[in-house]
């Protein structure tokens, strides 16, 4: 996964994931504008396998993580790799994918398990979370959460996503969650951390897993 070689910056071409945009507005009397960008919606899964007591997390890189990380003087057009090595990038993530299916949230949800994380679940299985607002200051889409359980028998694939994808799938203890979220620099979203704080409050402190 970290195998990431001939890294090139080039002004945006034409994409089908995120069109940007310039918006002009008057906000108490004041003429302003925002640059800001339209991209798809989004699910994302916290998959807990009560076989095994284990929560399951992928691991992607993730270019903008990696781009972030790079003084913006050294943004040229080719990045030095050596300099800045490619793990800067890898994030640990929920399972998750974006909304461009005519398929409900839930059906898109469980099609994202078993891409990446290789579980065969049932639509009906995923219990809602929340949806909420990501993004807020450039795009502001949504994502909704879902709580899912698996049990290792539901294990059809090792994953690992689809296509060009290239995904890890971890596997981590609630104390190993605990001591990766207890750290000063976390290298996941936001969303992460909000879904795996609301899984320790509702079913490990309450209900002690």
């Amino acid at each position: 996964m970290n195998k990431v070689t001939e890294v090139l910056l080039k002004p945006l071409q034409k994409s089908i994931y995120l069109k940007p945009f310039t918006m002009y507005y008057t906000q108490n009397g004041k003429e302003k504008t925002w640059d800001l960008l339209t991209v798809h919606d989004s699910v994302a899964i916290i998959l807990y396998n009560v076989t095994r007591n284990v929560l399951i997390f992928v691991k992607q890189f993730r270019p903008a993580v990696y781009l972030g990380g790079i003084p913006e003087k050294e943004r040229t057009n080719t990045i030095d790799t050596t300099k800045y090595p490619p793990e800067t990038g890898i994030t640990l993530e929920l399972c998750a994918g974006i909304v461009d299916k005519n398929m409900t949230l839930e059906e898109i949800a469980a099609e994202e398990v078993l891409e990446e994380c290789g579980y065969k679940v049932e639509a009906n299985s995923m219990k809602k979370v929340a949806s909420y607002r990501s993004g807020v200051g450039t795009s502001g889409s949504i994502q909704t959460s879902y709580y899912c359980e698996v049990t290792d028998d539901m294990k059809v694939t090792q994953g690992g996503g689809v296509e060009d994808e290239i995904i890890e799938v971890v596997e981590m203890t609630v104390q190993e969650v605990e001591k990766y979220m207890n750290q000063d620099h976390v290298l996941s979203p936001p969303s992460f951390l909000f879904n795996i704080s609301w899984f320790l409050q509702n079913k490990v402190y309450k209900y002690k897993l």
